[in-house]
């Protein structure tokens, strides 16, 4: 075996289920659970910080997790329709078989008439939830690592991993004790031992070998928790409606891209799987949105100087006055001595000259009466 010895490799034992009496438990599941309860604690947290109300984030969570479901099988069906013989096959989920990205995808969908029912903005929910996302994501590849889960290509990288012993999830199979090989898409097939790995195409030529395989979950998990490093630091400050989200679909999507060309998985076009598609139709958006916000600055608000109360302003509203009245001053007082003035009387009218014609005469004072 080439490269690296073995033991430099990063490896562990493979605990496929945990047996609790008459239960049997998948760490895989419970990976899954802790990191979608840590990532929605972590939601309540920076939700009220933007304007979600708790008792709103616990809502939108809980249809987030039935999308969620929802969408991270039906996503893996889409990608896999031909190894599926019936519906009922479809459905069973705890054989195994979901797709992170199309359990975000399924998440936002169901979750979205939720916000707009509530009168929030779509990037202000997504702001909120972009740090916890991450950090579940993060935690919950821990599951997947203890099963070895999203085993890749045959590699002697110091990150590879080693196989310690174990029973090995689907596709894997033990051919031999100690010996597991897997039926991979495109006629590949690998063979997995405590001694390494080794890669064959579909006539059994030797494709690649290796110390060890690549972990992609692994890969994974490094990836979701330096984005939380990252966008915890930038949500200290206050920043632009849409950025976290934004962030966290370029940085993302940018590993998932990569991780998935450690592992031998089904291609559409041009030699990409769906989940890269699916990632680039990310980071495509991400990065149109930060291009946008740098183009177009967000406009700043201009403080107005604050207007000081009047003093009728200060009165409590019921003792104010209706209207705005101001009885008339009282007459002065008369001085003494002086009498106090009387209306003038009316002045007799003068009397009417007699018209033109008129002989009448009134009496004369020369004459004596009669």
């Amino acid at each position: 075996m080439p490269g690296v010895d073995v033991l430099a490799l990063v490896g562990w034992p493979i605990l496929d289920r945990i047996e609790a009496g008459p239960l049997s438990i998948s760490p895989h599941g419970i990976g899954i659970a802790i990191g979608y309860l840590l990532g929605s604690w972590w939601m309540l947290r920076e939700g009220p910080k933007r304007g979600v109300k708790d008792e709103h984030v616990g809502t939108i969570v809980l249809w987030a997790l039935i999308g969620a479901i929802i969408g991270a099988r039906g996503f893996y069906v889409l990608g896999h329709i031909g190894e599926f013989d019936s519906v009922a096959d479809m459905l069973a989920v705890w054989r195994g078989g979901i797709s992170l990205i199309g359990g975000i995808l399924g998440a936002m969908i169901v979750a979205y008439p939720i916000m707009r029912r509530y009168h929030y903005r779509f990037a202000q929910v997504m702001d909120s939830g972009a740090v916890g996302l991450a950090f579940g994501i993060g935690i919950g590849r821990i599951g997947d690592l203890v099963i070895g889960d999203h085993l890749g290509k045959p590699t002697s990288f110091f990150l590879g991993w080693a196989f310690k012993g174990g029973d090995l999830p689907g596709p894997w199979a033990e051919v031999a004790p100690g010996v597991w090989e897997a039926a991979l898409p495109r006629g590949f097939s690998e063979r997995l031992t405590e001694g390494g790995a080794t890669l064959f195409d579909s006539t059994r030529n030797v494709v690649q070998q290796g110390a060890g395989i690549h972990q992609t979950a692994l890969y994974d998990m490094l990836i979701a928790l330096g984005l939380f490093a990252f966008l915890y630091w930038l949500s200290r400050k206050p920043r632009r409606e849409g950025v976290l989200i934004a962030t966290f679909a370029v940085w993302y999507g940018a590993g998932r891209v990569l991780t998935d060309f450690l592992r031998i998985d089904k291609t559409w076009l041009l030699g990409l799987t769906g989940s890269q598609w699916t990632a680039i139709g990310a980071i495509t958006l991400g990065l149109g949105t930060l291009a946008w916000f740098a183009i177009r600055p967000k406009p700043e608000v201009v403080a107005v100087p604050a207007v000081e109360p009047s003093e009728e302003a200060l009165v409590p509203a019921p003792e104010r006055p209706t209207t705005a009245f101001t009885p008339p001053s009282e007459p002065p007082a008369p001085l003494p001595g002086v009498p106090p003035s009387t209306p003038a009387e009316a002045e007799p009218p003068l009397p009417e000259e007699p018209e033109d014609g008129d002989d009448r005469e009134g009496p004369s004072s020369s004459e004596p009466g009669a």
